[in-house]
């Protein structure tokens, strides 16, 4: 008797550790597509417009179109740069100063304009850069056209080779599952034909089974909780800027869809294992 509950506990740790394996996996992609989400945007609201003003306006007309602009629902932010700091700017870059070498400062003040992410693409652009050059006080639009296309393509490339990836890690993580799950209700085939006998109903008989499975997927989940969050601390510890509140937010709905997937996923197993083994007679029992 001893035996026999020490091989039942056995059968319940593997179980546990499989399943933890699975979902810490899980875990991991989880967190790589809401990071790479996070990051898109992240990249996208990088990309800087320059809205170039003519040379003749006075600080009340800047600020003015500055007001204008930040109240546009594309505009993210905006930061103004007189001509004297821009003059200072492109000195530090080339390592000379322009206005010494010409004799006057040939550039313009410009509006530096940050996008909302999702209006950081070519078609909403080209309708913003025709817009503001209709504004009366605006010399040029510049920004950098291969570059808004070149991140746009990487961030769909990068998208849609983790999408895959995802999908195929749940499929494999749903035959890992669902094979430990049915070792475990294939030890107790024989306890479900004879509850048949007895007269027990199909959802009598799944029951205690669908229980045990939900509540091995949440311990497997917490454990591979556990497990993410050792990955994290130990990030943290190699790059100390790693755990920012985006982290954070990204680590908290890891969490949440581990603890669903875990407990789903073998619901389903459990529920598909038990009911094959309720259709097949004794005399198959003995030949699977």
């Amino acid at each position: 008797m001893a035996e026999k509950s020490s091989h039942i506990i056995n059968s319940r740790v593997t179980s546990v550790i499989s399943i933890s394996l699975v979902i810490f996996l899980i875990g991991i992609t989880t967190a790589l597509l809401l990071l790479s989400s996070d990051l898109s945007v992240a990249v996208r609201e990088n990309i800087t417009m320059s809205v170039v003003l003519k040379d003749d306006l006075k600080n009340a007309d800047v600020q003015k179109l500055q007001k204008t602009i930040d109240a546009e629902p594309y505009c993210k932010s905006t930061e103004y740069i007189d001509k004297d700091r821009a003059a200072k700017e492109l000195a530090e870059e080339l390592g000379q100063d322009p206005v010494e070498f010409l004799g006057f400062n040939p550039l313009l003040g410009s509006i530096e304009m940050k996008l909302h992410a999702d209006y950081a693409n070519a078609d909403s652009i080209a309708q913003i850069e025709a817009g503001l050059r209709r504004m009366p006080e605006v010399k040029d639009v510049i920004y950098q056209e291969v570059l808004v296309d070149a991140v746009n393509k990487n961030v769909q490339r990068v998208s849609a080779v983790l999408s895959v990836f995802a999908i195929l890690l749940i499929l494999i993580s749903y035959a890992l599952i669902s094979n430990t799950v049915r070792l475990t209700v294939y030890a107790k085939r024989f306890l479900i034909h004879t509850m048949k006998l007895v007269g027990a109903t199909g959802s009598f008989i799944r029951r205690p089974f669908l229980v045990q499975g939900a509540a091995t997927g949440f311990v497997s989940a917490i454990i591979a909780m556990g497990m993410l969050t050792g990955l994290i601390f130990w990030a943290q510890s190699e790059i100390t800027t790693f755990m920012t509140t985006e982290m954070l937010h990204t680590l908290l709905w890891s969490f949440f869809i581990m603890i669903l997937s875990g407990i789903i996923i073998t619901l389903i197993a459990t529920y598909l294992s038990v009911t094959r083994y309720l259709k097949l007679k004794v005399d198959d029992m003995y030949y699977i």
